[in-house]
């Protein structure tokens, strides 16, 4: 059996939702590595090589002594066009040039075969002919629904979601003036702190790693997961992955109405779906999901 050698900064959410499932799917085993651990050279010569997300120089180079039967490229942002970085954190923007940008030209001239997260991502870069994977559930079983005494909401973006966290500020602060047994869980650092520090009742966790947040996400008594998207250009490569880490926490999901969200949520069955247009419309959907146990129960149980 051909070798696959899967090679990741760390473990990660790019791996655990796309390519796992796919090496699970398809009955293949794999070794991982992280960007400094390199194999022999010449035991490339019979194996896939998988890049998640970015190309570590140590195997850049070991790939220019030993090109490998399969070389594939896997990204679930839009990391080959810099304009979508624009208004991502800067240090950000200068991890996604050096680890992937600009790698581009090489991944084509060698023959790399891409791997992509969403059909948008396929359509854009049509001419490279790329391979669409859809999400799997990397959390393993869920939790019955419970209906909680003290509802938690919670939104869990990375530092990539600072204008959605700013979209979110005037829904958070409606729903928690107009009850008193609702906290604001939310991830961030001293920004988004102190974004919400007027208020009382929003909780903020500091960021972790991955397999520290699949074990945080696990963790019972919550109620809402908010999936707010706005429109950018980063933005329209994602994939609806939030889906899974929502319906893991025991919640209902309640998602921005785009094309990311539709893959796999039906509005009123396993998800509610909503506009971006309209902030208020999100605080009064989530207060009427909080007044109505049963509805909330009969979508996670669709989820």
């Amino acid at each position: 059996m051909t070798p696959v050698y899967v090679v990741q900064q760390s473990q990660n959410p790019s791996t655990d939702f796309f390519i796992a499932p796919l090496l699970r799917a398809e009955g293949l085993g794999a070794r991982f590595f992280s960007f400094h651990e390199v194999p022999e050279a010449q035991s490339l010569a019979n194996a896939t090589v998988v890049f998640v997300r970015y190309v570590p120089p140590a195997w850049k180079a070991l790939l220019k002594q030993q090109h490998p039967a399969r070389l594939v490229f896997f990204m679930d942002d839009d990391l080959f066009d810099f304009r979508a970085f624009r208004g991502m954190p800067w240090h950000y923007q200068r991890k996604l040039f050096r680890l992937a940008w600009r790698h581009r030209r090489w991944l084509k001239n060698v023959g790399a075969e891409l791997w992509v997260s969403s059909p948008w991502l396929a359509q854009k870069y049509s001419g490279w002919h790329p391979t669409v994977l859809e999400p799997g559930n990397p959390h393993g079983a869920v939790p019955e629904f419970t209906d909680p005494a003290m509802k938690i909401i919670f939104y869990h973006g990375s530092a990539s979601h600072r204008g959605e966290l700013e979209w979110l500020e005037p829904v958070v602060e409606r729903v928690l003036a107009a009850r008193s047994d609702v906290c604001f869980e939310v991830i961030g650092d001293r920004k988004v702190r102190d974004r919400f520090a007027h208020l009382s009742g929003v909780h903020v966790v500091h960021p972790m790693s991955w397999p520290a947040y699949k074990a945080f996400i696990q963790r019972p008594g919550r109620t809402i997961g908010l999936a707010p998207l706005l429109d950018t250009p980063f933005n329209a490569a994602r994939a609806p992955t939030k889906f899974f880490d929502i319906t893991a926490a025991g919640a209902v999901g309640v998602y921005a109405d785009t094309p990311v969200y539709q893959r796999l949520v039906q509005h009123g069955f396993n998800g509610v779906m909503l506009p971006m247009e309209s902030p208020e419309a999100w605080s009064r959907e989530i207060l009427r999901l909080l007044d109505s146990p049963e509805v909330r129960g009969g979508l996670y149980d669709n989820a």
